[in-house]
């Protein structure tokens, strides 16, 4: 079994404090991190608050997740292309700066 840690996190101004495997405390950090950013940004859309925020926030973060996991939203080949031509442009200023030195 793996050891457990306490985490006190914050969201919405609201102390929580929750238990995580000590291998798992950065990610559940950053996931904290992410929701807290949605729960803003959805708080600032929407004037709402409390139970609804979170229901909101939540029914956007697992459509945004369905949408990743069903290839929607998501172009794969589009992302690979882009890649490709920013480390072409990568090389070509890489190059150049050696010429100079």
């Amino acid at each position: 079994m793996k050891e457990a840690e306490m985490l006190d996190i914050s969201l919405l101004g609201k102390e929580y404090q929750i238990s995580c495997a000590a291998n798992e405390r950065e990610s559940l950090l950053e996931a904290v991190s992410y929701l807290a950013q949605r729960l803003e940004e959805m708080a600032k859309k929407t004037r709402a608050g409390g139970e609804t925020l979170a229901i909101m926030t939540a029914l956007n973060i697992a459509h945004d997740f369905l949408q990743l996991l069903h290839g929607r939203g998501f172009d794969l080949p589009t992302l690979k292309r882009r890649i490709a031509h920013m480390q072409t442009r990568i090389e070509g200023v890489l190059a150049q700066q050696e010429k100079l030195f």
